[in-house]
């Protein structure tokens, strides 16, 4: 039993995602719910997604372009106000005093209610990034708050919540039943990792079979969250 449901409403979220697309994964559904109900809602991309794809020739400079082309697309799906991209090496995101700074200078920017962002203390996980993104999401969020950190940086500000997606230990749910649909066509913008991440050749036969199959996967995916209806699970912290 998950013992926290359905924040209420906030007025204003921010979603921090190591690359493009991990937002629309961790928790694309409930964005497009927030924003359908008059979030405000800001994106925070923080690499430049250069390193992704299984293409050795392809040039990572029209990659990066591409990709940051995909993921205004994806924010424009699910009812986004805005895009931050911090243009980080893909693959070289490293938890530094620069870093932070511009991520704490996000958060004041945006004020958001709630921020939601990849859990750090996730087990077993393979790439690097998403643990830095955690860490910098929560050492953002603390020096956000305190004057002392970061003085240029804006004017301090406290977040209520923060919702941790890819979470070791899920303590909460969005319910979005009516939001897997906007969670799909938002990933569907990410068609350059269309094959090495959703299993779609988009040039085969059987292109429209693998996108059913990959809808079929996320929606699967949001139904074991509860085990009834839709919904995307988080570890929840409120004493922020």
């Amino acid at each position: 039993m998950i013992p926290s449901h359905d924040l209420p409403i906030p007025a204003r979220a921010l979603a921090v995602g190591a690359h493009p697309y991990d937002i629309e994964f961790g928790c694309g559904a409930t964005l497009a719910k927030w924003t359908a109900a008059g979030t405000h809602v800001e994106l925070l991309v923080l690499t430049d997604g250069s390193k992704g794809t299984w293409d050795p020739d392809v040039d990572p400079a029209a990659l990066r372009t591409l990709r940051a082309e995909e993921q205004q697309a994806a924010a424009r799906a699910l009812g986004a106000a805005d895009v931050h991209l911090l243009g980080r090496v893909d693959g070289e995101l490293e938890n530094d005093r620069t870093t932070r700074a511009a991520v704490c200078a996000v958060i004041r920017s945006c004020r958001p209610d709630v921020v939601l962002g990849h859990d750090p203390w996730k087990r077993y996980r393979l790439h690097p990034d998403h643990e830095q993104a955690g860490r910098l999401v929560i050492e953002g969020i603390v020096a956000a708050r305190d004057p002392h950190f970061f003085p240029d940086a804006g004017a301090p500000h406290r977040p209520a919540q923060l919702l941790l997606f890819e979470a070791e230990v899920v303590d909460h749910a969005e319910q979005v039943d009516e939001w897997a649909t906007a969670k799909l066509a938002a990933l569907r913008c990410h068609r350059s990792q269309w094959r090495s991440t959703m299993g779609i050749d988009e040039w085969s036969v059987d292109a429209e079979h693998q996108q059913e199959e990959f809808a079929a996967r996320i929606r699967a995916e949001l139904a074991a969250t509860l085990g009834a209806g839709a919904a995307e699970g988080f570890k929840r912290l409120d004493d922020l």
